[in-house]
């Protein structure tokens, strides 16, 4: 029941009882009644006092009702129990139930990589799905050890995608030591094929020269498998294998695709092994597959599979062996039960030399589609479009699927704990690239809008399912958990402490940068027909959704101050970190005021919000929605780009530099202190009293309204901004801009005893992506400072470029961040989420 139904349900009970009673008495007209009619009377005026007393019962009980469900969390639906706000979906249309993404569209996409957590995987954006993968047998000093899920502790010497269109064709290499893989994923729809089509892997197996001696990488170990989500059982083509005489190994039936099959092809000479599981979930595979080769070699002596299956089995896992070098072609055909399926064809297209051709095509389309989109031809070095080149690809091959539900923690004063902390959203989808598949193989909402930079150039129709994906997860409230993690797959990725989400807590509202690129692009006509009608129609369906996230943040996160707005979720009980993070800005331990407090003045949120209420206003504007909220957004874009007004809260003018506001002191440590158990830990000391003022950490927030383009081009504050930027005290390194100043106490300081700085110096090519953009602006600009603006920017372009290819080749890699001291590459390796911007920092594609 909403709130407006319970006010006319109200009012129309009310209404009712005053029609009931005026026609029960009609004798208050006369003058002076009777005796009798005067007690009569007044037995009418007692009920009626009751009446009222009953209908100001009723009327006090629904106002609260209302208030409950507009401030406090319920919401009731007819004949279901009461619900929490923070679990109930935002009541609009789906996005994802556009016509655009049904149809052609939603069948091209069925099929993909969408397992970036694992070396390689295959599944179907459906729920419960047909998933398939690979693992192999690697050594490492001397020793076999299983690969499947990516993880650093493997030590590859690299892997990624070379090529990846994002629908339907993917190379990628992988070098384990002296084992060089080579993995190709192809889909095809012939004639006969099910929903979605076929689908072929082709796996190249080769040995490093060097390693010709070593006897443990003769012989090649692959293990590729198939399981079905739902549980249907996998049917084995035979209790032996003879893929000359027949390539089939394995047949089912879902409901989806059809009857299916799966077959095997080769040139070289194989053995096959295989074992059959029943299991309800596959995110311990690795556990089940090592435990039966281990079994076996305690019997027999040899690393192969037992050739034996449980009772109706939903995973088989095959093994192939073979002496190295060696070829194996996987075919995989649907809708087979189909008289004119046309199976041996479709199977001989897939495999062999027709598929090897296929392939080859294929990655020609690649580089000709890469060259149209980026135009980096005539701007790089052969070095630096092979770096190119794998930034695309690997952001495109990282994209996965996900199915679950979101854990949330429960509002403080609610009664609905019990004894788990949190409550489950409803059970959603997301179609998403992620930052790292070996660390963060999850979608982070910040992450995503700079990811949507890089996917809408190559193809608007995948960034704008993945938008739609992301907008569908919104709540009543307009709240978006920001990170997601969706099912068991997922889950096994995350440490605890990190799973549970916080309705109190934003992130960057990113995806506005790609709105706002897309809104620009419309008006300077970069779009056929077909893809402007299809961004129109999205954004039309999306305008209330995207309200609803504005208003979240314009009311959640404002600040006292007019203009003013704050990250919620920092500790202000904090006893162990020198500075409490702010992991809801996505900036982590990025130094802020030393005391939480609603008094704080967050400057990044600002210019974000002025970004989203530009793109809101735009929107309104583009379908000339003459109301209300397109005079609030203008309003607002308005008072946050008020440049004296800005100024007056964060600038400092003897510096030149702009800050957040907060309660702080820097008078503050970590000191070893001796706990009760006679251990020692670090814990914050404060030595002075705080107080109100601008926090003097000159870093990447303090460049917010720079590369924002708040400040006028003309203005002294601009040319402040661009002595800070070329200095090397400050930004300036010759790898890229540092997050940190060296002049701030936080620089490279741990904020506690296990954490290392990581937002306090280190270079990350997100922001740096955003002060070329900015630089590139100003350097347009008439002013006195565009010449000098140009200079810097061709100068921090080149640095960028260099240290990210030199660092490429020389690891295999791209990395989270860089150090600022030698521009070596920090953090998590094969960070293909918003390094990836390198590829349009290489084209001067900007924002």
């Amino acid at each position: 029941m909403t709130p407006g139904s319970s006010r006319r349900n109200a009012r129309s009970r009310t209404s009712s009882s005053t029609e009931a009673n005026d026609g029960a008495d009609n004798s208050f007209g006369n003058t002076k009644p009777r005796r009798r009619d005067r007690n009569k009377n007044q037995n009418s005026i007692r009920i009626l006092n009751v009446d009222i007393k009953i209908m100001l019962g009723i009327s006090v009980l629904a106002f609260f009702v209302i208030f409950l469900l507009i401030n406090n969390i319920i919401i009731k639906p007819a004949g279901k129990a009461p619900r929490p706000r923070v679990i109930t979906p935002f009541p609009s249309p789906k996005l994802m139930d556009l016509p655009q993404f049904q149809g052609e569209h939603r069948e091209s996409l069925y099929w993909g990589t969408y397992r970036p957590h694992v070396y390689f995987g295959i599944r179907a954006r459906t729920p419960r799905s047909l998933v398939a993968g690979l693992m192999w047998i690697g050594v490492k000093d001397g020793t076999y050890h299983m690969r499947h899920v990516c993880q650093d502790s493997d030590e590859l010497n690299t892997y990624g995608w070379t090529q990846h269109n994002g629908r339907d064709f993917g190379h990628q290499v992988l070098v384990d030591q002296g084992l060089k893989l080579a993995t190709s994923f192809l889909k095809s729809k012939s004639e006969g094929s099910g929903y979605g089509g076929d689908w072929a892997v082709q796996i190249d197996v080769q040995t490093d020269k060097s390693e010709w001696d070593n006897e443990m990488l003769r012989h090649g170990h692959l293990f590729f498998y198939l399981a079905d989500e739902s549980g249907h059982v996998l049917n084995l083509a035979g209790d032996t294998f003879d893929i000359d005489k027949n390539s089939l190994l394995a047949s089912g039936s879902r409901s989806d695709i059809g009857d299916w099959q799966l077959h095997l092809e080769s040139k070289d000479v194989l053995e096959l092994h295989y074992s059959g599981f029943r299991t309800p979930h596959i995110h311990n595979l690795s556990d089940l597959v090592q435990h039966n080769l281990g079994a076996q070699a305690r019997k027999f002596g040899q690393l192969l599979l037992s050739d034996s299956s449980e009772d109706s089995p939903n995973i088989i896992v095959f093994q192939i062996s073979a002496s190295i070098p060696f070829k194996a072609d996987i075919a995989f055909v649907s809708g087979t039960k189909v008289k004119t399926a046309k199976v041996e064809e479709r199977v001989s297209r897939l495999t062999g030399a027709s598929l090897t051709s296929l392939l080859q095509d294929r990655q020609t389309e690649f580089d000709i589609k890469f060259e149209r989109c980026f135009n980096v031809a005539d701007k790089l070095e052969p070095e630096s479009t092979i770096v190119g080149k794998a930034a695309i690809a690997n952001m495109l091959g990282g994209i996965g699927y996900f199915y679950g539900q979101s854990k949330i923690s429960f509002p403080e004063n609610s009664n609905l704990r019990g004894h788990d902390n949190f409550i489950s959203y409803w059970p959603a989808e997301l179609y998403t690239a992620v930052p790292s598949r070996p660390f963060f193989p999850r979608g982070f909402l910040w992450d995503e809008g700079f990811h949507q930079l890089l996917i809408w150039r190559w193809d608007i129709h995948i960034c704008l399912d993945i938008i739609g994906h992301w907008l569908d997860l919104m709540n009543i409230d307009g709240w978006i958990p920001r990170e997601q993690i969706l099912g068991s797959e997922a889950l096994s990725k995350v440490p605890e402490e990190f799973v549970v989400q916080y309705p109190s807590n934003g992130n960057p509202p990113t995806l506005f940068l790609v709105i706002r690129d897309l809104l620009d692009g419309m008006e300077k006509n970069k779009f056929t027909a077909t893809e402007r009608n299809g961004i129109t129609s999205f954004l039309e369906r999306a305008f209330v959704r995207l309200e609803a996230w504005f208003q979240w943040y314009n009311t959640t996160q404002k600040g006292k101050e007019m203009g003013s707005y704050y990250w919620h979720g920092r500790d202000n009980k904090v006893t162990r970190e020198l500075n409490p993070k702010t992991l809801s800005s996505g900036l982590d331990d990025y130094p802020r005021a030393s005391h939480p407090s609603d008094e704080e003045r967050h400057l990044d949120l600002r210019c974000w919000m002025l970004l989203a209420a530009n793109c809101m206003q735009s929107i309104t504007q583009l379908f000339k929605k003459d109301n209300k909220p397109e005079k609030e957004y203008g309003s607002t874009a308005k008072l946050l780009s008020d440049f004296d007004m800005l100024n007056q809260m964060h600038l400092d003018p003897l510096v030149g530099a702009y800050f957040d506001f907060g309660n702080h002191t820097e008078k503050v440590r970590l000191s070893w202190k001796e706990t009760r158990v006679g251990t020692r830990e670090l814990v914050r000391d404060v030595l002075e009293r705080p107080v109100s003022r601008l926090v003097p950490h000159i870093g990447y927030v303090s460049l917010f309204p720079f590369m924002g383009k708040i400040i006028p081009s003309d203005s002294w504050i601009l040319e402040k901004q661009l002595d800070l930027i070329s200095n090397s005290t400050v930004f300036w390194t010759d790898y890229g801009l540092r997050s940190l100043s060296k002049t701030s106490s936080m620089y490279m300081k741990r904020n506690t005893e296990h954490d290392p700085p990581y937002w306090r110096g280190p270079i990350w090519m997100n922001m740096n992506y955003m002060f070329l953009s900015a630089l590139y602006h100003y350097s347009e600009e008439n002013g006195p400072y565009s010449d000098r603006a140009r200079v810097i920017y061709d100068d921090l372009r080149s640095n960028l470029i260099r240290n990210v290819v030199r660092n490429y080749h020389q690891t295999g890699f791209l990395w989270e961040q860089y150090d600022q001291k030698k521009g070596k590459g920090k953090g998590a390796r094969l960070f293909t989420g918003w390094t990836s911007l390198v590829l349009l920092i290489m084209a001067e594609a900007y924002t």
